[in-house]
Order: C-alpha cells, then structure tokens, then sequence
C-alpha cells in the first residue's frame, strides 16, 4: 500500500531516512562516490526539504519512498529510494506508477541520478524516460538527468 507520510513526524522521518541512508549506500558503492548529499541528511533536514513524501509500505513496514516536488507543471523526482532487502520487488516502479496516475494535471515528470549508477539509468530508460543531459560534478562524478511526458 502507498501513503502520503508526514514528515514532520519526527518518528516517520526517522522511518525515511533509514532507508535514504541504507539505499543511497549501495548507490555510494555503485558509484564509488561516498559524499552524496542523501548521506549527509538528518531527521531535521529531511523535514524542511520542501518535498512531498510517500511511502511503500508491506505489512505496516515502510519498504520504499519516493518523494517529489511539484510546480509548473513538472513534478520533479527529488528521492527514489528502496530498502536494500526489498531490491528486486518492483517497489520503485510500484512508486513511480503511483506518482504518474496521481499527477493531477501535470505534463512532465523530471529526475536525475548518477551516472554510474546502472541500475537507476536502467529503469528510469525501461519506464519510459529520456535521457536529457550529464552534468559533470567532479572529476569522478557526474549526474544523468532524465524527463518523461505523461
């Protein structure tokens, strides 16, 4: 079941970034870039981000979130995250699904992700997105950003 969380309670929060820090470690591995900004956040910075959030859950355990902002007409993905013992359930695609029939009059749907990062490159390509740029951050690091119309 997916569901709107409320991240100014603290204790969902806690909740998210479990899984911000579990799943952006193994994005850290893949990359092999360890300072990604979704390692250094905390409960408080998770809570005045300004995204919406929502949560997977299976049997009352947050599985995977997703969290977005939206504004002229754009929804920007700014998280996609699963717990690494859920990989491999379709959770992403279940979030994403849920982002693109809950749109609500908007177009376009935007998300950016390392480069490196094979497995998110791979889905965001197999659910319908084009890639629109690299951004070369550092010598060992660059962001693919990505855009689908709906």
């Amino acid at each position: 079941m997916i569901k709107k969380i409320d991240i100014t309670n603290s204790k969902l929060a806690k909740e998210v970034l479990n899984i911000q820090i579990s799943s952006y470690k193994v994005e850290a591995e893949i990359i092999d870039f360890y300072e990604i900004p979704p390692l250094k956040d905390t409960v408080d910075t998770l809570q005045q981000c300004g995204e919406t959030f929502f949560g997977y859950y299976l049997n009352e355990e947050l599985c995977g979130v997703i969290s977005i902002k939206a504004e002229k007409g754009v929804i920007d993905i700014h998280r996609l995250m699963v717990h690494p013992k859920h990989f491999r359930k379709g959770i992403a695609k279940m979030l994403l699904d849920f982002i693109e029939s809950n749109k609500g009059g908007i177009e376009t749907i935007i998300v950016s992700t390392g480069s490196k990062n094979t497995p998110a490159v791979t889905f965001y390509l197999e659910n319908g997105f084009l890639k629109t740029g690299e951004t070369r951050l550092t010598e060992n690091l660059s962001l693919t950003s990505f855009k689908k119309e709906i």
